[in-house]
Formats: structure tokens, sequence, C-alpha cells
């Protein structure tokens, strides 16, 4: 089943905070908030994954059980998609609406398997 095979690192990208809501620069990426940033998403068992987003459209993950995930991410028609490379390449890209927010948001969504997660933007790569 494809929903198994998809890492928890991409959750929060479902629901991924943009720039803040100000007006920005038509060159801004609207996922200017997450780089350099880190993306949590936390479990109602308390367990939490994180997603980096680089600059480059490259991403890196980690998921509950602290394996390393990566892949490349790109904008399409206002979404986010992500396409794991590593460790194994999913054939798959998962996109998503991205809501407005900058560092300190949070935000909520499901998991591939319906668990709801609490997600917030935290500043560094942590």
């Amino acid at each position: 089943m494809m929903k198994s095979l998809l890492p928890a690192t991409m959750i929060a990208l479902f629901t991924l905070p943009l720039a803040p809501a100000q007006a920005a620069p038509a060159t801004r990426s609207p996922v200017e908030a997450a780089f350099g940033n880190t993306i949590v998403s936390t479990y109602p068992s308390g367990r939490s994954t994180k997603l980096w987003l680089n600059r480059n459209g490259t991403y890196e993950g980690q998921r509950t059980n602290g394996k390393r995930t990566a892949g490349k991410w790109t904008l399409k028609g206002g979404k986010v998609c992500l396409r794991q490379t590593r460790p194994t390449g999913i054939p798959l890209t998962f996109c998503s609406t991205v809501p407005n927010g900058r560092v300190g948001a949070t935000w909520t969504s499901k998991s591939p398997k319906g668990e709801p997660l609490r997600n917030r933007l935290v500043a560094g790569r942590g």
C-alpha cells in the first residue's frame, strides 16, 4: 500500500506555512519562511518528525524513528509537491496547498493514515 511508504516527514508539507502574510516581492518563494527553519509534526503519541526545505529544491527529513529521508520539492499550481529519493525512491509525488505563516506558526493536519498532527515552524535547523 503506497500510504505506508509515505515517510512521516512528508506529512507536514501538506500544510506547510508560507512566508508572512504581508505583501512579498513577486520573486519571493511562497515557502520562504521554511528555509533555514524546521517544520515539526507531532503525533498524538508525542512522537515527532522533522522536515527541512532547501532553497535549491531539495528537502531532508527525519522520521519518528530517527531515520533520515531526502528528496526534491517543487511548486505546482500554488501547491508544494514532494518526491522522496532517499533512502528509497517513491514513484509518487505528494502535493499540498500551503497556508500563510511564519516562524512560530502552528497548524493541524492529518497523517496519511488519518492521524491528527500538530505542526509548527521552529526557528533554525534543529
